[in-house]
């Protein structure tokens, strides 16, 4: 195997990887927690709490 052919397959894997990702992140199934996430600074600190699970001193 050759040295190009090595960097080759890696250019490729990670072009694979990349589309992946993509698709992942724009997929329909992911928007719904994506649109919690989005409005989480907008939140009260309560809703945060209730959707984090985090507890807060003070």
């Amino acid at each position: 195997m050759d040295q190009n052919d090595l960097r080759v397959a890696i250019t490729v894997l990670t072009l694979i990887v990349f589309i992946g990702i993509v698709l992942w992140a724009y997929s329909a199934r992911q928007k719904h927690r994506f649109d919690e996430a989005a409005n989480l600074p907008f939140a009260d600190d309560d809703a945060v709490q209730r959707l984090t699970g985090e507890k807060r001193n003070g």
